[in-house]
């Protein structure tokens, strides 16, 4: 399972890097939609649809980006719409994680399977938004969610006692969502660093945080990302357990399906750009 789950992520991320390397953004906008779209595919499954209208959802986000990238939409700052998507997440998140697991299955099977594509569709447009702002800006809003997950897992692991949501998530602690941010936070601070010393494509995001609003500010902006990161993780999780499932598909072999890696990102990235608009270019 581990030689599986190690080679599936080098296929990955060798992929990913191929894209970004190329002159043109488009390689890198299409492997993202395709990895999102096939995202949409799984969240139809979860949530009670038949394969054929899985298979629409999928092709819905496919076409609809592909429309976006054709009309040069890709890349467009969409202002305000990021701080909408902060209020869904936020909202909406809450609302779902209150009621639970058994509340999910009651709500309407369209209105579920048209907030997941449009959450997907959020998520993709600020990927793509990030990597017109520069490729170490983009990278660094990645990390805070992989930096978050890899110290809540340790942390978790070595210190946790009070469960953070033992009905939707057993394993999840709080001393892992405190280890989490305080691993963010060390990253933050190596990575301004070398920001100063090594310049880059431009600024990550933890430097325009800083510099636009200190380092006390930053720090808070950091830590609120990290609890939409646990919102994302979570949510997911409710909605598996609501569908009986353990992972969200079997596409990415030893790691589950692209929700399953992703999960985390969908708010903190459309989060991520909305504060950075509030920091000059």
């Amino acid at each position: 399972m581990l030689r599986q789950r190690v080679i599936t992520a080098l296929i990955l991320v060798g992929i990913l890097f191929a894209s970004l390397a190329a002159a043109s953004p488009w390689p890198f906008a299409l492997v993202t939609l395709a990895l999102l779209a096939a995202g949409a595919w799984e969240w139809g499954r979860l949530n009670g649809a038949a394969e054929a209208v899985s298979r629409a959802l999928g092709a819905a986000m496919a076409l609809a980006g592909v429309l976006a990238l054709a009309a040069g939409l890709a890349g467009v700052s969409l202002g305000s719409v990021w701080w909408l998507a902060v209020a869904l997440w936020t909202l909406g998140g809450a609302l779902v994680l209150r009621r639970g697991v058994p509340a999910w299955p009651q709500a309407p099977r369209l209105l579920r399977w048209l907030v997941g594509l449009a959450l997907l569709m959020l998520a993709w447009a600020a990927l793509i938004e990030a990597r017109a702002v520069g490729i170490n800006f983009m990278l660094s809003m990645l990390c805070v969610v992989w930096m978050a997950d890899v110290a809540a897992y340790f942390g978790g692991k070595a210190f946790g006692r009070r469960k953070l949501a033992p009905a939707i998530s057993p394993g999840k602690s709080w001393e892992g969502v405190w280890s989490g941010m305080a691993g963010v936070l060390l990253l933050a601070l190596v990575w301004t660093v070398l920001d100063r010393r090594f310049g880059f494509d431009g600024p990550s995001l933890f430097t325009r945080l800083v510099q636009a609003h200190g380092s006390v500010v930053a720090a808070l902006a950091l830590l609120a990302l990290c609890m939409l990161s646990v919102v994302g993780d979570l949510i997911e999780s409710l909605v598996k357990r609501a569908a009986g499932a353990k992972d969200s598909s079997q596409l990415l072999p030893g790691h589950g399906g692209v929700l399953d890696r992703v999960d985390a990102l969908l708010p903190v990235m459309p989060a991520a750009l909305a504060l950075a608009s509030l920091a000059p270019r």
